[in-house]
């Protein structure tokens, strides 16, 4: 959020965006931050300085950025904008959204954005199970993609860190209420176990968002199918991270070294500036990002040499 905004605009169905004021005017950038290299940086902090030694945690947190809780958001986030495009025609210059403009151009790109968030993290979903499960015929590969039961495939909620399905937690409210569960110790017991269920839950629930959001049925997917999405999914992470990787680069042009070298020349400043913040290709957000830009196509060509082998039917 930058500038004054006096209309109090509620954006929370507008995930990852930027509010910036202009002339007492309030303009919405939907989905930018997913391509911020901000974002990443904040989402790997957190893990980092969790130290806690203990083999039994008091708190259960869950550090996924992309997770069920916040792609149902971008989900959503998508059909606002879809929405808008809808009703106001797609020749509009910009677009009201509870007392915000959305210029035409933001709103195009956040689509795009949203939709390649949602892409990436329902494939990193599938090419693990792909990658792991052992199969050699279609029958068996869609046997190792079924999921363990409907629990986590609705609503998720963010329980201060824990993120959970909503139905799970309802259903703990009313054991407590009606006294089946009775101590902080029993309490703490269903987090842990909530926390260790959550890679189970989030694939149920990845497995009906494959279905309605991008028309992969798991239960009848052909090799084919399946193949043709695990290039989707590298092309929408090698396209998010080569975003991030030119919003990196902006930390480091002429402008940003204003205040470095002060008394000197450009390079001079450029000199010092390295000095304090490291040169560019060495600087770890952006070897990170290089790095997995080079994990992910490995992968990709892994699980679609695997695919290659299977049995059709």
């Amino acid at each position: 959020v930058m500038g004054r905004h006096y209309r109090n605009p509620d954006t929370s169905d507008l995930p990852f965006s930027y509010l910036i004021e202009n002339t007492d005017e309030s303009f919405l950038a939907p989905a930018v931050n997913l391509r911020s290299i901000g974002t990443i940086r904040d989402a790997r902090k957190w893990p980092k300085r969790d130290r806690r030694k203990s083999n039994v945690l008091l708190d259960s947190i869950v550090f996924n950025l992309l997770s069920p809780y916040s792609i149902q958001k971008i989900i959503r986030g998508m059909s606002v904008l879809n929405e808008l495009k809808r009703t106001s025609g797609p020749a509009s210059e910009y677009y009201m959204y509870n007392s915000v403009k959305i210029m035409a151009p933001s709103l195009e790109r956040g689509i795009g954005i949203y939709r390649l968030g949602l892409v990436k993290f329902l494939g990193n979903g599938l090419v693990k199970k792909l990658e792991l499960a052992s199969y050699k015929t279609e029958a068996q590969m869609r046997e190792a993609l079924k999921p363990e039961g409907n629990e986590g495939a609705g609503e998720w909620i963010d329980m201060a860190g824990l993120l959970v399905p909503k139905s799970i937690v309802l259903s703990f409210i009313d054991s407590i209420e009606k006294g089946e569960i009775r101590s902080i110790s029993d309490i703490n017991s269903y987090y842990r176990q909530w926390k260790d269920n959550y890679f189970i839950w989030a694939w149920n629930w990845i497995v009906v968002r494959l279905k309605s959001e991008v028309g992969i049925d798991v239960a009848t997917a052909s090799r084919d199918q399946l193949d043709a999405f695990v290039e989707e999914w590298k092309n929408a992470v090698v396209s998010l991270d080569e975003m991030m990787y030119s919003d990196a680069k902006k930390e480091f042009t002429l402008k940003s070294q204003t205040g470095f070298g002060i008394d000197g020349e450009a390079e001079t400043r450029a000199i010092d500036f390295e000095n304090v913040r490291g040169e560019f290709t060495s600087h770890p957000a952006v070897r990170d990002i290089i790095e997995h830009i080079s994990k992910k196509k490995a992968l990709a060509r892994k699980v679609r040499r695997k695919l290659a082998a299977v049995q059709e039917e």
